[in-house]
């Protein structure tokens, strides 16, 4: 996947199950594979993030695509806080 940098900034970013995760506010690139690592996401859904950051790092290989929007895979079960997971297992 080709795309400007400087486009991907700002981008609002959903899962592909339609949630948000929150904006595009930096990216973390390896100069030496000359690659995209991950991206800095600001404005987090609390809802799935539980960090007392006020953003967090997503590998970029959970992209799927970029344009207006950036989606990637879902991802949401893999971050629900403890307390969701021992009420789903009571």
């Amino acid at each position: 996947m080709r795309t400007d940098l400087t486009s991907l900034f700002g981008l609002n970013v959903y899962t592909d199950a339609g949630t948000y995760i929150g904006k595009v506010a930096d990216l973390v690139l390896n100069v030496e594979e000359r690659n995209v690592k991950g991206i800095a996401i600001t404005d987090i859904n609390r809802d799935i993030f539980d960090v007392p950051t006020r953003g967090a790092i997503i590998p970029y290989r959970w992209v799927v695509t970029t344009g207006d929007i950036v989606i990637i895979r879902s991802i949401v079960s893999k971050f629900k806080n403890k307390k969701e997971k021992e009420q789903e297992e009571e």
